[in-house]
């Protein structure tokens, strides 16, 4: 394994150049992979191992609209393609990519399958972080792993389409075997990971809640809706508003960002946007970090997990959550987007 330097502080990551492809191959060679459920995680991650040539099956609650999206994604019923129960019979390594919802009313079901030496893989650290209201408690004699991408199941497969990859942390809960960081390390790179870093599985879902509620998508949302409002209420009109919150970041400063660092970007923008940063950017970093320190202690303490699983577990959840996003769809800032983003340039109409 490979030792980095972040910012002084040195970590030990796994990148594929160390384990290659077909090291990870001839690692899970024996293994019959079986992906259960394929909502947002599961069809990236499987057909990026069917791609790189693993032995692997899908197991799905046949006639829902998973079950179809599988079929057209080349799965085989009854080859390659099964109810939960029957994948989870023919495996010997189980990927658990069911919601966290899910896999909590699953696992009675899952769990009789888990018999001695099986590996049971996780992408996110829930249900065994959150034992006590989950009820997942493995089996001691088997493997528990973890790789968590950091993105959604969508970037995982266009990433790997791309020829990158995206970056993915790994955790070893319980080592039966003798071999189960070896197989996370395999998996890991089978999945398409563009470099594996270790963590725990409660490190992994802490961190994870508490990006997703925060920068990821709950303060950026928050934040985008703040400073729209703002401009509107002032009299800008809708593109402007919008171009100056939303469209500037993601189709100019972000890819900034992402290509050399936040000073890159800023050293990019004129002396007076970057003035007007360095002055503003700690004012926005003392007015968030109490919201911050609280939202980590919800993710540490269960609460944001006894939301999870109260809400989503509820039968008209899907309606609801549809309800919730129209919301946000129909409101003006982000109508304001649809039309935007058709005015982009790649949009145009080419003239006859």
């Amino acid at each position: 394994m490979a030792k980095i330097n972040f910012g002084g502080v040195e970590e030990t990551v796994v990148t594929r150049e160390e384990y290659p492809l077909e090291k990870a191959r001839q690692t899970l060679k024996n293994e019959t992979i079986a992906v259960i459920g394929y909502g947002v995680q599961g069809p990236g991650q499987a057909l990026n191992l069917r791609d790189n040539g693993f032995n692997v099956i899908v197991g799905q609650r046949r006639g829902g609209d998973s079950w179809e999206k599988a079929k057209q994604d080349g799965w085989v019923p009854g080859q390659t393609l099964f109810e939960i129960e029957a994948a989870c019979e023919k495996a010997s390594f189980i990927m658990y990519l069911l919601s966290d919802a899910g896999q909590k009313d699953q696992w009675p079901v899952i769990k009789k399958y888990l018999t001695p030496g099986k590996t049971l893989f996780f992408s996110h650290g829930f249900s065994i972080a959150y034992k006590e209201q989950t009820g997942v408690v493995p089996p001691k004699n088997i493997d528990v792993i973890l790789v968590a991408p950091k993105g959604s199941g969508l970037t995982v497969r266009r990433n790997y389409l791309e020829g990158s990859g995206i970056n993915s942390s790994y955790a070893v809960y319980q080592d039966y075997t003798g071999k189960a960081e070896e197989k996370a390390k395999a998996i890991g790179i089978g999945i398409g990971s563009g470099y594996l870093f270790p963590t725990t599985f409660e490190k992994e879902v802490y961190s994870d809640l508490t990006g997703e509620r925060g920068i990821l998508l709950g303060a950026l949302a928050g934040v985008m809706e703040a400073q729209y409002n703002e401009l509107r209420k002032h009299g800008h009109s809708p593109s402007e508003a919008f171009n100056e919150t939303v469209e500037e970041l993601t189709q100019s400063l972000i890819k900034l960002v992402g290509e050399k660092g936040m000073d890159w970007m800023y050293a990019n923008c004129s002396t007076t946007a970057q003035r007007g940063a360095l002055d503003w950017k700690d004012r926005f970093k003392e007015a968030v970090e109490p919201v911050f320190a609280k939202l980590y202690q919800s993710v540490k303490q269960g609460t944001e997990a006894e939301i999870v699983l109260d809400k989503n577990s509820r039968p008209d959840y899907r309606e609801k959550l549809n309800q919730e996003l129209k919301v946000m769809h129909d409101s003006e800032m982000w109508r304001t987007g649809e039309q935007v983003r058709k005015l982009r340039p790649e949009n145009w109409k080419k003239e006859a």
